[in-house]
């Protein structure tokens, strides 16, 4: 049964995954469509072809390794200006190279009139279309998101206590029994156990003065190491005092889980209650998702060293370095087949990762190089600067923006992605990040 629900989540996750790729690639191409571009080509999947059909100028289908998708407009790339194949651009490994591409979209740009050319379209309508693919994926991350803290609800810690720790282990030593041991090998009773809680007090008032969130108290607890402190709690209908002193141990950092700090230790565990959000909180979530997955993009050179160690069992894993789709959909396996949470708590987490997925998809996708779409449209805004420029200087239009140009970029970066494509796949498959224990 466990390995039937496993494949059932990975199954979920990678359904959820091609259909965003899916609907990335129909926010490029309906608003292609709407400006007059002809699409000659619509495919989920790279490789060999599965299955297709034509509708109008469309070719859509589905391709044997789903890991991607793409459509194809005519007049990607513009033809080469006058007298520029004998310039110093043509010669040379990259000259050869742009020919090449050039003269791979000739017989289609050749049969197509020059008003339905992707280069020949105003700079603004090529930035709504290049920019579509990722804002679809933006639009789905603040749907999932949005139905996962609105809908379904988050669970919140309360002020009442639901589990009294017996002795206290440090952060780093994980989950295990309390050792017991009459050489002074012992862990210490946990404080909370000595000062007499119990499960079911509720927290009124800390060295008095009131206590509103659980993460106000926590955090006073966390500051108060070898410091006595009085807490009132409320117990069945009463409110007793009680007095305990905080031990010093270590425990993980807010802002890093994955180092540890210092700092007081009570030893008491909130109840948590699921609580449906407002559109605020999804707001403010969405755009702390949006820059903790931003500053992932910038650190992901220096994290694939780790990843490339890994791969090759040199160090173990960084739970915070990248993953591959093959690592998400392992994650997401884990968490569906672990009876020990929640069936809710589980579709919270499979969707709460599609979204950030998805997140991380459209933030990938500005990066402004080729072959991202990022790179187009930064030749768009580089077009429509340089005209602006000519127009105020009273100077001649300088015309369409030659991306071509930039395809010795393209060929570099799409070189780079296969090679740390492959890199995070094999890493997720010797050396996997695992969040279940």
């Amino acid at each position: 049964m466990t390995a039937l629900v496993y494949a059932l989540g990975v199954f979920l996750f990678l359904f959820g995954v091609l259909a965003s790729i899916a609907l990335h690639e129909v926010g490029h191409m309906w608003p292609a469509k709407k400006f007059g571009i002809k699409v000659t080509q619509y495919f989920v999947g790279f490789g060999k072809t599965v299955w297709s059909v034509k509708r109008g100028d469309t070719e859509y289908g589905v391709k044997a390794f789903p890991l991607g998708g793409f459509i194809r407009m005519v007049g990607m790339l513009p033809p080469a200006k006058d007298g520029e194949q004998s310039s110093r651009l043509s010669a040379g490994f990259f000259g050869r190279l742009i020919a090449d591409a050039r003269a791979a979209e000739a017989d289609a740009t050749l049969a197509t009139p020059e008003s339905r050319h992707f280069y020949r379209q105003a700079w603004w309508k090529k930035v709504i279309v290049m920019s579509g693919g990722p804002m679809v994926n933006i639009f789905l991350a603040v749907l999932l998101l949005g139905f996962v803290f609105m809908a379904i609800g988050i669970k919140q810690p309360t002020l009442t206590v639901s589990q009294v720790s017996d002795c206290v282990i440090p952060a780093s030593e994980g989950a295990r029994a309390c050792r017991v041991a009459s050489d002074g090998r012992a862990d210490p009773i946990a404080p909370a156990r000595e000062a007499g809680f119990r499960t079911g007090d509720t927290i009124v008032s800390l060295d008095g003065d009131k206590v509103t969130s659980w993460e106000s108290f926590s955090s006073a607890i966390r500051d108060s190491g070898g410091e006595q402190l009085s807490v009132v709690v409320e117990r069945g209908g009463e409110r007793r005092t009680l007095m305990t002193t905080p031990i010093v141990s270590q425990r993980p950092d807010l802002e890093d889980p994955t180092r540890f700090v210092d700092v007081g230790f009570l030893g008491v565990v909130p109840e948590d209650v699921r609580q449906r959000q407002d559109a605020g909180y999804v707001a403010t979530t969405f755009g702390e998702y949006g820059k903790r997955t931003g500053d992932a993009l910038v650190h992901i050179p220096q994290r694939m060293t780790g990843v490339f160690k890994a791969a090759l069992g040199l160090e173990e894993r960084d739970p915070q370095s990248p993953m591959s789709v093959v690592g998400a959909s392992r994650v997401a396996g884990e968490v569906a087949s672990d009876d020990r949470i929640e069936i809710t708590d589980r579709w919270v987490a499979l969707l709460t990762l599609l979204g950030i997925v998805n997140l991380f998809v459209a933030l990938f996708n500005f990066i402004p190089l080729l072959p991202l779409d990022g790179g187009h449209i930064a030749g768009a805004l580089y077009e429509a600067a340089r005209r602006g420029i000519a127009r105020v200087r009273g100077r001649p239009d300088p015309g369409y923006a030659d991306v071509a140009k930039m395809l010795p970029i393209a060929y570099t970066m799409a070189s780079l992605l296969i090679v740390m494509g492959v890199v995070l796949i094999w890493a997720d498959i010797v050396s996997p990040i695992r969040v279940t224990g």
